[in-house]
């Protein structure tokens, strides 16, 4: 169990995650009221309650299903940038998890080198749509670092990789406070960005906070 991401997991992931979300709404809200649009918090939990009704309605059969609905979800109900970017973060992790298997039809659970490869299609989904790269002061500054992390610990089977990539990420998005925005709208502020976590990184090290305590255990 330890070594592989199955569907509850995967599920326990997203609902830890929509808690994290509305428990530091007021944060993140409060971050991007600092160098943003201000509506960050209530954007991402608007989004994640539409995701739980969905998950609700219809449960998904495989982890690579739950998360591309999760994705298709959120790039449908969030407005602003966050919606698209963490959609076709989602949608790529599922789309690169739900590879038929020839016996089984949909794999119902994978090991970690595939899951790290999985956040990589996320990350670049990220980057594809938005730009950034790291050093831009945005989620890239956590996903990257996190993503990089997993894949170092994958060896170690899923929960051990999930709690290397959640400090990493908790890192990456401390990095942030120093660095003059490059991306989004914080970069008109040029240099008063500075000094402030950026609300994305902040948001993306609860992504990854949340699959270390999905997998918990």
């Amino acid at each position: 169990m330890d070594g592989t991401l199955d569907t509850a997991r995967a599920e326990a992931w997203i609902r830890a995650l929509a808690a994290a979300v509305a428990a530091h709404e007021a944060e993140l809200t409060a971050l991007d009221a600092a160098i943003g649009d201000g509506d960050h918090g209530s954007n991402l939990r608007r989004g994640f309650e539409a995701v739980l009704a969905t998950l609700d309605d219809a449960p998904a059969a495989s982890p690579g299903a739950l998360l591309a609905t999760t994705g298709s979800t959120l790039i449908s109900r969030v407005g602003g940038a966050s919606g698209p970017l963490y959609g076709s973060a989602f949608r790529a992790i599922g789309h690169a998890l739900a590879v038929p298997d020839p016996d089984a039809g949909e794999r119902p659970a994978t090991g970690a080198p595939a899951v790290a490869a999985a956040l990589a299609e996320g990350l670049a989904a990220v980057q594809r749509l938005g730009g950034a790269q790291p050093g831009d002061k945005t989620m890239v500054d956590a996903f990257a670092p996190a993503v990089e992390a997993f894949r170092a610990a994958a060896g170690d089977g899923v929960a051990a990789a999930a709690r290397a990539a959640a400090a990493a990420a908790e890192q990456g998005a401390t990095a942030t406070v120093p660095m003059v925005a490059r991306k989004g709208r914080a970069s008109y502020l040029g240099p008063r960005s500075a000094g402030h976590r950026d609300p994305g990184a902040v948001s993306t090290a609860l992504v990854f906070g949340a699959l270390a305590a999905a997998c918990r255990g």
